[in-house]
């Protein structure tokens, strides 16, 4: 039995804690019943009150004396083999919960967790699951460029179009440093043939004041609608009567949509926010080499910076069977950074646009980049900016 630590003041601040117990009887009846008594009381009678303090004291004491201080005192009959059985569990449970991040970032034990693999900005095939992904486009705080953004959905809850009215509403755009515009002013309805989209607006509306505010909505609903669908054809009305009046084109009946491709993928970083937007130029090239060029010089007028850093120098670029293969220059020089990855996948959104499936680096002075692994074939992504929505 391990030998108490507990000093007389620490025994006379137990005891003084303590609950009070009182005797009311008068003192006159206990004096007189001692009276009457001319023998010794059995040590059975000793009164009750005496006995419970005894046994309370005991109680609370008896744990301190088998197990030293290894546990605060609780006043309570615990099983302390129990107790630390649990202990021990946690402690391991906190142990593996502490080293799954690692374990999750790891291939074959070879691929280390990163901040870069955590960063990427991007939406890939393998992350879709059974979900639908949805493309929003939303505003910058200045209205100067629109961002596409990827949300992933339940597919079972209705078709496109019902998903992305559906969803509208839960998108947090100002949470992202960007512009307050969903759910829009407006109805959404898919044509019965599924091959256009009726828009329509109330007459209070606001997407008619100014040229700005015109241009903004237009291209708005050309490009939700075009990425989310092969559709080509929107018609626009006014409460259920065709026509939407804007104040500099006037009145306008329908809108025919063009397929966008071939564009280069710029960083587009809100004030407040880390990680950067990777958003599409607002011009197109006749060549991938011509977009890559175009991407290592900002657009300041547009608050786009420059996706390619000096790093990505290629001396080969090959399209082959919707397959590009860029061979690095032999004096190039990298790190897998989280800068490197965003300027990776800028890279890889600039291949899709020209309908790259996958890419293949060769000559690359590191194996890795983030999540993907340079030594083979990489997939374009599904959608720009992935973000989670509640």
């Amino acid at each position: 039995m391990k030998k108490s630590e507990w000093s007389d003041e620490q025994l006379e601040e137990l005891l003084r804690q303590m609950p009070k117990i009182q005797d009311n009887r008068n003192p006159r009846d206990i004096y007189q019943n001692l009276s009457r008594k001319n023998r010794r009381q059995p040590a059975w009678l000793i009164p009750a009150f005496a006995i419970a303090a005894a046994l309370l004291l005991f109680i609370l004491l008896i744990p301190k004396f088998m197990i030293g201080d290894e546990f605060a005192l609780n006043g309570a009959r615990e099983d302390k083999s129990s107790f630390v059985e649990k202990a021990v569990e946690d402690n391991d449970t906190s142990i593996s919960m502490n080293k799954s991040p690692v374990n999750e970032g790891k291939s074959g034990g070879e691929q280390e967790f990163t901040t870069a693999t955590a960063n990427q900005t991007a939406l890939y095939d393998h992350e879709l699951g059974n979900g639908k992904v949805l493309n929003y486009w939303i505003p910058d705080s200045q209205a100067q460029i629109i961002i596409p953004v990827s949300i992933i959905v339940n597919s079972d809850e209705g078709n496109w179009l019902s998903l992305l009215n559906k969803s509208m509403g839960a998108l947090t755009e100002e949470d992202w440093g960007l512009m307050e515009y969903y759910p829009l002013n407006a109805t959404l309805e898919l044509s019965a043939d599924g091959t256009s989209v009726t828009v329509d607006v109330p007459s209070d509306h606001l997407y008619g004041q100014g040229s700005a505010s015109e241009t903004l909505f237009i291209t708005v609903l050309k490009n939700l609608i075009s990425s989310n669908s092969d559709i080509q054809k929107i018609y626009l009305s006014t409460n259920s009567e065709p026509g939407i009046e804007f104040s500099n084109y006037g009145p306008i009946n329908e809108i025919d949509i063009d397929s966008v491709e071939k564009v280069a993928y710029f960083l587009y970083t809100p004030t407040g926010i880390d990680k950067p937007f990777i958003v599409p130029s607002p011009d197109t090239f006749t060549t991938i080499e011509e977009a890559f060029e175009a991407m290592y010089v900002d657009i300041p007028d547009l608050g786009l910076t420059a996706s390619l850093l000096p790093s990505f120098l290629f001396k080969d670029i090959t399209i082959d069977n919707n397959r590009l293969i860029l061979t690095m220059d032999d004096n190039t020089k990298m790190s897998d950074t989280e800068e490197i990855l965003y300027s990776f996948e800028a890279l890889l959104l600039t291949a899709k646009s020209f309908g790259i499936n996958t890419v293949l680096i060769k000559n690359a002075p590191i194996s890795q980049i983030g999540p993907f692994d340079l030594s083979a074939e990489i997939k374009v992504p599904v959608a720009a900016n992935y973000r989670t929505i509640q």
